[in-house]
């Protein structure tokens, strides 16, 4: 399938002129609940330039791709990514080409656009295309998930014994304790500001706070957060997982959630709990209840399989980005001056450490 639609691009204000067609073209190609418009008009409010442009194939109501489109330098364009949103602001058909949809965007970009970069892209919603007529593509990072099907205790015995048994322990230890774990499910509005605050205090007490990526009170990323969990959970589709131990709160995950599939978008845990993995007890106290409720087809972690990853699935795909070059020999151009060690013309690639991947703690195994 090709598409021959022309382009449009435009201010990215007023968001509303937009908006309701991107969310069309969202439903059709049943992406993730991060690419509604609402998520992405939140991240443009507290981390765009206001210098961004909204692209759309195809006329009004019928649109065919869209994206949001900003440049960072002279002959360069990549799709709108701050470290908040898992993937690049860009949507297509089902059964639509990168190299093809794309092409007809160039000639309507400011200045002289030579490279449109489309970063981080799914392989379960566009197929990665092949290199070659002025389009490249790279890997990024392997991505897992967890399907949600049959009964919590089938699914439990899949997983490794050491790690079924280290579970056993830790809840022994903490009845002991008199201190039972206890999962709070967060989903008012109301709630959210709370449950904001709780996770930036733990957050920023641990090893993120010494390295500067703590989310911290009062921030923009705080506040983006917030206004994007009030917004997710006016409608039902937003979850705050807090997990107590007796009166202390010691983990957190934030959670969206659209058509049967949640994504985790933060989690955070109290580093100074020894012996334990308040993380680990959260996530496998919500999965008990996802099975359970059989509310979820799927979980998503949208960030780098990771060895905490694999104590709870085996499933994985792998992310990438696409280049997209308005001329053969720009590519060409590109490719010769790699060869001699002198990037000049580069993809705007974000690495996994600048992507908003959850991290967790490290299980107590």
């Amino acid at each position: 399938m090709t598409s021959s639609a022309p382009w449009t691009v435009l201010p990215i204000q007023p968001m509303a002129a937009w908006q309701s067609a991107w969310d069309r073209l969202h439903r059709a190609c049943q992406a993730p609940p991060f690419l509604q418009s609402r998520f992405v008009a939140r991240a443009l409010q507290f981390f765009g330039t206001g210098r961004e442009r909204i692209a759309i194939a195809g006329p009004a109501g019928e649109s065919v791709a869209m994206a949001v489109l900003t440049s960072d330098a002279w002959g360069r364009w990549h799709t709108f990514q701050p470290s908040q949103l898992p993937l690049g602001a860009w949507l297509m058909r089902p059964g639509l080409g990168y190299a093809e949809t794309a092409r007809g965007v160039f000639d309507l970009l400011p200045g002289v656009p030579l490279m449109l970069a489309i970063t981080q892209q799914d392989p379960s919603l566009f197929s990665r295309p092949d290199d070659g007529h002025g389009i490249r593509s790279m890997d990024h990072f392997d991505s897992g998930w967890i399907d949600i099907r049959g009964d919590f205790d089938a699914y439990w015995r899949t997983r490794s014994p050491h790690l079924r048994q280290n579970l056993r322990t830790q809840l022994s230890r903490l009845r002991r304790q008199e201190a039972p774990p206890r999962l709070e499910v967060l989903t008012d509005p109301a709630d959210m500001a709370g449950a904001i605050d709780d996770y930036a205090r733990l957050e920023s007490s641990g090893w993120k706070a010494a390295g500067g990526t703590a989310l911290a009170s009062g921030t923009p990323q705080a506040c983006f957060y917030r206004a994007v969990m009030e917004d997710y959970c006016s409608n039902g589709q937003g979850t705050a997982y807090r997990l107590w131990f007796g009166d202390r709160v010691v983990a957190i995950d934030l959670c969206i959630a659209a058509d049967g599939v949640e994504v985790l978008l933060k989690t955070t845990y109290d580093e100074s709990v020894r012996g334990l993995s308040p993380s680990t007890i959260l996530k496998y106290h919500a999965l008990q209840r996802h099975f359970e409720q059989g509310d979820l087809s799927r979980c998503e972690y949208y960030g780098t399989f990771m060895p905490w990853t694999s104590l709870w699935t085996a499933r994985r795909r792998r992310f990438f980005h696409v280049n997209c070059f308005r001329w053969l020999m720009v590519d060409q151009l590109r490719q010769w001056v790699r060869r001699w060690h002198r990037p000049s013309i580069e993809a705007h690639v974000l690495s996994p450490d600048q992507s908003a991947l959850p991290v967790h703690d490290r299980p107590a195994l």
